[in-house]
């Protein structure tokens, strides 16, 4: 099942950019899934499972190397890469 992720990072910290950099580099490491960043948010594009393999190792790696980190995500069961032309 293909699916679309957005997930925003907010480490609780002064020094908030390295967690978020590290963290995003990390997820490009997958080659089985898409990667896309902005400004807000990472957005990620692939199936299901692919997407939650990635996001369960590194939410928990963060977790691990952090001490308090707050995620926000939003999924949807359908490929939103594509931008719609409109």
């Amino acid at each position: 099942m293909i699916c679309s992720l957005e997930i925003s990072m907010y480490p609780l910290k002064e020094e908030f950019k390295p967690a978020i950099i590290k963290f995003i580099k990390n997820l490009r490491n997958y080659n089985k899934i898409t990667v896309r960043t902005n400004g807000m948010s990472t957005q990620l594009f692939g199936e299901y499972k692919n997407i939650m393999n990635a996001i369960n190792i590194e939410i928990e790696s963060s977790f691990k190397e952090n001490k308090s980190i707050v995620y926000s995500m939003k999924f949807i069961n359908a490929d939103l890469l594509e931008t719609p032309q409109f």
